[in-house]
């Protein structure tokens, strides 16, 4: 994923990393179509291809210093993207229970309403934090092998069973770290804010999510 930008021109749009983004990002209908049709070897392929761009225009963007504010907000966004295409697909086809992604659906809506008080102060969205990216690897691995689990319920394999055992230890990992992120992004948003209100001056310069 792409780092905060720091250095170099940040205003840089016409990027090899921003381009990799933007086709992940085309990548979400394609997914979410292929779930909902139950074409799941090729689902999982695209939501592959999107983890191997995810890689790379982080590593592009740092060796060849082409990190740029809109590579902030377009990977994250991918990223949130397709945990909620995912989420629609699996629940709509009964791999994972209503209340799991109404848990993680509003754990995003939750932390979107702090978006107005930060700028209300001169804050863009925080940086992202660790924990958040560990949560977003964790619910991106487990997916699809709910996913390929799906095979368990057709011929029992013992490949499909290991998947869905496996998955389901993903997504309960990171599920409890994506809520623990979303804790820590609201005490640091408490904490910008109170800086802000003692130093009416001082301003954000960083543009991520958490």
């Amino acid at each position: 994923m792409q780092a905060d930008p720091q250095i170099g021109d940040t205003s840089r749009v016409l990027t090899l990393p921003n381009a990799l983004s933007a086709l992940r990002l085309l990548g979400v209908p394609l997914f979410l179509w292929l779930v909902l049709t139950e074409r799941d070897g090729l689902a999982v392929a695209v939501l592959m291809v999107s983890g191997v761009t995810d890689y790379l225009d982080g590593v592009i963007a740092r060796r060849w210093d082409q990190m740029s504010r809109v590579g902030a907000l377009l990977d994250p966004a991918a990223d949130r993207l397709y945990i909620l295409a995912t989420l629609v697909g699996l629940t709509v086809r009964d791999v994972i229970p209503l209340w799991l992604t109404l848990l993680l659906v509003g754990r995003d809506l939750f932390l979107a309403m702090t978006l107005p008080v930060l700028r209300q102060h001169g804050y863009g969205p925080l940086p992202v934090h660790y924990l958040g990216k560990a949560a977003t690897f964790n619910l991106l691995s487990g997916f699809p092998l709910l996913l390929l689990g799906e095979v368990e319920r057709l011929d029992g394999s013992a490949v499909a069973q290991v998947a869905h055992a496996f998955g389901w230890a993903f997504a309960i990992w990171g599920t409890a770290l994506y809520l623990w992120a979303g804790v820590l992004y609201v005490i640091q948003v408490r904490r910008v804010v109170r800086a802000a209100r003692a130093d009416p001056t001082e301003r954000a310069g960083r543009s991520a999510t958490p």
